[in-house]
């Protein structure tokens, strides 16, 4: 069977077209032919997770021949798109929660606590995915523990040891750059895929203001928090840039080039998990990988990962193939395939004992098993939209149309005004 796989538009109005036209009506609706048709949409732009995905679901149309499924990446776009599904109440049978199955998509998603999966969720995963009535919302096919990846020849050959406090990140750029004789970038982001510049954003927040022992958590939530306190999160990404620590076409340059730059030993440090760099062990094996949680920045605090969900399958309660699209998120479950997701995002699975091969990363993840794990700061502290308003406002920050501590007024401006209209 020729598989069909399409790429999301990453505008709202060409989702509306995209979900509205062929693959939404479609794949909520109707039988084509004897076949009963539902529909996956994953937020994975990482090519190793698509494919993974992809194969998954071949054999799961293998041995069940009178179900067609239609898998769809929303790479960037994925957020908005998923917006004008719910605003529609039309969305797909399953679909990935990506970080916000309870708080976004609970109201949508049907209960799958009964599911031979939903009593092996790993302790970390379990009261992210479960509420107080013991609602399980969604199948993790993994689980994110993000920091920040780095190349680790480069570190060893400049005599860099991975840092753990930004201003030993910051050091360590500085030495990278001026001994490289700017021949390796410290850092790579993508202001066309913006979502690295918002990824900047969201670590670092939860060091600032939330992991140390004196913090602004309370404050966050209770809208009491004095943004000019933000402003050194901004006022430092102005200085990564101004130094030359990040790619100078970074308004311009695509995300979907990093991997093979990384391959090359162009860049030292990337801002996001393991997975992203895969692709680039593919085009270098030799090169090695190294693995760190996220810099601290109050003096005394400790480096930590940001977690929760990454990749999940969750299943709209208003699906018209709803038993068979809980076969078909059970069959992501059996251990072989979770074992599959794991090591093609080279991140741990959500679910309990299942033995991945995770390679040179399982030293990592030892190294640093008893790291503190935060939720994400844009999932727990600013109200839902503000993940596009961090990137949109790092990009206006590094072509130079807002000053940090304009950066930080408009957090404030907007932070209140979703909070407003969400009430």
């Amino acid at each position: 069977m020729k598989k069909r796989i399409s790429l999301a538009i990453f505008t709202v109005l060409s989702a509306t077209a995209l979900f509205g036209c062929s693959s939404g009506s479609e794949s909520t609706g109707g039988n084509s032919g004897d076949k009963i048709k539902i529909s996956y949409y994953s937020s994975t732009s990482d090519q190793e997770a698509k494919d993974a995905i992809t194969k998954i679901t071949e054999n799961f149309e293998k041995e069940n021949p009178d179900v067609d499924v239609e898998i769809t990446f929303g790479g960037q776009g994925y957020e908005n798109n998923m917006k004008v599904k719910m605003a529609a109440n039309d969305l797909p049978d399953a679909f990935d929660t990506h970080g916000w199955a309870q708080n976004r998509y609970g109201k949508y998603l049907a209960d799958l606590k009964d599911e031979e999966w939903a009593s092996k969720l790993t302790d970390t995963m379990k009261p992210v995915l479960t509420d107080e009535d013991g609602k399980v919302y969604a199948l993790p096919l993994n689980e994110a523990k993000d920091g920040i990846t780095y190349n680790a020849d480069i570190l060893e050959k400049y005599g860099v040891e991975p840092p753990k406090t930004f201003d030993e990140l910051m050091a360590a750029a500085e030495k990278i750059k001026k001994e490289s004789k700017g021949k390796v970038l410290p850092f790579y982001f993508s202001g066309i895929d913006s979502s690295s510049i918002g990824q900047f954003f969201d670590y670092f927040a939860t060091p600032l203001l939330v992991s140390a022992d004196k913090n602004y958590a309370d404050d966050l939530l209770n809208d009491k928090f004095d943004w000019d306190n933000w402003t050194y999160l901004p006022e430092k990404f102005k200085e990564m840039f101004d130094k030359g620590y990040m790619n100078e076409d970074v308004l311009t340059a695509k995300y979907s080039d990093m991997p093979k730059l990384f391959a090359e030993g162009k860049i030292a440090f990337i801002m996001n998990g393991p997975q992203s760099v895969l692709q680039s062990k593919e085009m270098n094996p030799d090169i090695n990988i190294g693995y760190m949680p996220v810099p601290s920045i109050v003096e005394g605090d400790e480096p930590a990962f940001s977690g929760g969900e990454r990749f999940t399958m969750g299943i709209w309660k208003d699906s018209k193939h709803l038993e068979e699209t809980k076969e078909y998120v059970a069959y992501f479950a059996k251990p072989e395939n979770l074992k599959l997701m794991a090591e093609a995002s080279g991140l741990p699975a959500g679910i309990k004992d299942i033995d991945a091969d995770l390679g040179e990363l399982t030293k990592y993840y030892e190294q640093y098993e008893t790291n503190r794990v935060f939720p994400y700061f844009d999932r727990v502290y600013i109200p839902n939209g503000m993940w596009d308003v961090l990137c949109t406002q790092g990009q206006e920050l590094l072509a130079g149309s807002v000053t940090p501590k304009q950066f930080s007024k408009n957090m404030k401006k907007e932070v209140e005004r979703l909070k407003s209209q969400q009430k």
